[in-house]
């Protein structure tokens, strides 16, 4: 898939390690989630091509600089996405945020949404999505759909473990959409989960089980 970037690094796979512990408490779950979202975020932003060239004082002279224009959104996929926000916002400051809350519904075999929030003037920007866990790649394309709704200019998804089959759905329904990850799963239980996985990140993140 020439869209995705799997970002293998010593830092990421020790961290991923614990992630995956079960005996890792909540409090040490949302820091390595933060951490790792960091490092997911100076990726995504590696290729960046927006920028303005303001001519500035330096305490020795004047001298032209570097500075992101056409600042992206950085999309969070409730509940568990909320637990990327901090890191990838610690990176991008000057981002805006947007929330998505989608969930699958087993009974209607369908996507439901209940929450759609983003900034007046996301038309023509760039949306980072925020998802640490992608399984089935339900909600994760409906959220592409919506985004591309409202006309955005580019989508890029940040995530900590995609499976093998959402990568391959994303290639047929999303091939314009770049994808960055830590790992890829191969496997998923009857109930969606990624195998080996680490479990439900959205209750892992905030004691919710």
């Amino acid at each position: 898939m020439s869209n995705l970037h799997i970002i293998d690094h010593p830092l990421l796979r020790h961290k991923l390690g614990y992630l995956r512990d079960k005996n890792t408490n909540s409090n040490e779950f949302r820091a390595l989630v933060t951490e790792i979202s960091k490092i997911l975020s100076y990726e995504v932003m590696k290729g960046w091509k927006d920028f303005d060239h303001p001519e500035i004082e330096t305490p020795m002279a004047k001298t032209k600089i570097d500075r992101i224009i056409n600042v992206p959104v950085v999309v969070s996929i409730m509940r568990a996405g909320n637990g990327m926000l901090e890191g990838a916002l610690s990176m991008i400051p000057f981002a805006s945020a947007g929330f998505i809350g989608i969930y699958r519904d087993k009974f209607v075999n369908t996507t439901v949404e209940y929450y759609f929030k983003m900034p007046a003037d996301i038309k023509g920007r760039t949306a980072i999505i925020c998802d640490p866990l992608i399984a089935t790649g339900d909600t994760i394309s409906a959220a592409i759909e919506r985004l591309k709704s409202y006309e955005v200019k580019k989508i890029q998804i940040m995530c900590i473990l995609i499976s093998q089959h959402a990568l391959e759905r994303l290639q047929k329904e999303h091939a314009d959409v770049e994808i960055f990850a830590v790992n890829i799963e191969k496997e998923m239980d009857h109930n969606g989960y990624l195998v080996p996985g680490l479990g439900d990140a959205g209750d892992r993140l905030f004691q919710t089980k």
